[in-house]
């Protein structure tokens, strides 16, 4: 290793642009021994496949400029980098910021993003081949910020990195963000009922009058991944996606391009959990398989039955965690009706530049009032978790 070499960083419009193997090496180095990635969203084959589906890319607010950092030959580092034209799609809100600097005579958009396009999961941002993880993360820091000063951009923001990478960028000057979100923890359960044993009485009664209450709906429940699923499984899939889309967003992010690459490429990486009647599914959750965690990511039914959305994205999700050995779920972003099912805030983790030095002052004084704040909420929330108390225990 050439330590006193000359690092390049460069920018790329497609990721075709970029090696598959150069990619992965430092996206995903962990799949050398066969296992799965610890992070199935940052890989070549899922971001490939928004950009070659066009959920990414041209009209669509997200066009790639992904960053490579080189070092004497080799790719020591690459970030998902994207030109964004506004703020949809990346769960981390900045509405208000895009509004202020507007009002005061600024242009906000167009910016940039280091993120997984629509996917509000932690993972690194800035990703290193094993052996250059501080000066590969630091240079592609340095780059992205160069390339948001010589184009004139007004900010760069990176959302849902590792609290690692927090640090790290703060040091480095960005600006630190926190927020919270609900995960649910395996603490080594062989079985559901295990997970159950560790709730408060009041609570186990409530999410076993929910499952059966779900299981009742008059069909049958499924869990299904790779070979199982079907290419017929995304046409439910993809109607659920868009009612949910309509619903909450106004406009689908995914096209159903996707779902038909995700077939091809990506089924390994995905937990389908569909609920059946008559042979037709009426509700499902699809999920995305890590080395340590499930990630859930889209829900949907064309028929409304009590407690089925509780069954199918908590409750399943624990249930094949518990099965596979995961260390966790992850069960997208907001809602605090997750804590009552046993899932807890955590910390989630963001950087932004700002270029503007009198708005990045005003932005980093809210963003210390918000750190504050999260704590003190993430504290308060966990207190009423639905785990047994020291007191229960000792009268059970």
């Amino acid at each position: 290793m050439d330590g006193g070499a000359e690092i390049t960083i460069s920018t790329h419009e497609n990721l075709g642009a970029i090696a598959e193997a150069d990619w992965n090496a430092c996206a995903c180095p962990d799949v050398s021994d066969g296992g799965r990635p610890q992070d199935p969203f940052t890989t070549y084959r899922f971001l490939k496949a928004l950009e070659d589906s066009g959920s990414v890319g041209t009209g669509t607010g997200w066009q790639p400029l992904y960053l490579t950092a080189e070092k004497a030959g080799q790719v020591i580092g690459c970030a998902p980098l994207y030109g964004k034209s506004h703020s949809q799609g990346e769960y981390i809100f900045d509405h208000n910021w895009a509004h202020a600097y507007e009002r005061a005579g600024g242009r906000y958009y167009p910016k940039l993003q280091i993120a997984v396009p629509f996917t509000p999961a932690t993972g690194r941002r800035f990703l290193t081949r094993p052996g250059h993880e501080a000066e590969g993360r630091a240079a592609l820091i340095q780059g992205a910020v160069q390339v948001a000063e010589r184009n004139h951009i007004s900010s760069l923001h990176v959302t849902f990195c590792t609290e690692e990478e927090r640090i790290a960028g703060g040091a480095m000057g960005l600006l630190e963000r926190v927020t919270q979100q609900f995960h649910w923890e395996n603490r080594g359960y062989a079985d559901f009922d295990a997970f159950l044993s560790a709730l408060s009485s009041r609570k186990r009664k409530a999410i076993r009058k929910e499952r059966r209450q779900a299981q009742n709906f008059g069909g049958n429940i499924r869990q299904l991944t790779g070979d199982q699923i079907a290419p017929e499984h995304w046409d439910a899939v993809w109607t659920f996606y868009q009612d949910t889309g309509a619903r909450k967003w106004g406009t689908p992010y995914l096209t159903r391009a996707f779902f038909e690459i995700a077939h091809e490429k990506l089924r390994d990486d995905i937990l389908l959990i569909l609920a059946e009647r008559d042979g037709m599914p009426v509700a499902g959750a699809m999920n995305m398989i890590g080395r340590n965690a499930l990630y859930g990511r889209y829900w949907g039914c064309v028929e409304h039955h009590p407690c089925l959305h509780f069954e199918l994205c908590y409750y399943q999700a624990i249930d094949y965690a518990i099965a596979q050995g995961l260390q966790c779920v992850e069960a997208g972003a907001q809602g605090e009706h997750k804590l009552a099912r046993g899932y807890l805030p955590v910390s989630t983790h963001s950087l932004h530049w700002i270029a503007d030095p009198g708005f990045a002052r005003a932005i980093d004084d809210y963003l210390t009032a918000e750190r504050a704040a999260v704590d003190q909420d993430i504290e308060v929330l966990t207190s009423y978790g639905p785990f047994k108390t020291p007191h229960e225990e000792e009268h059970e």
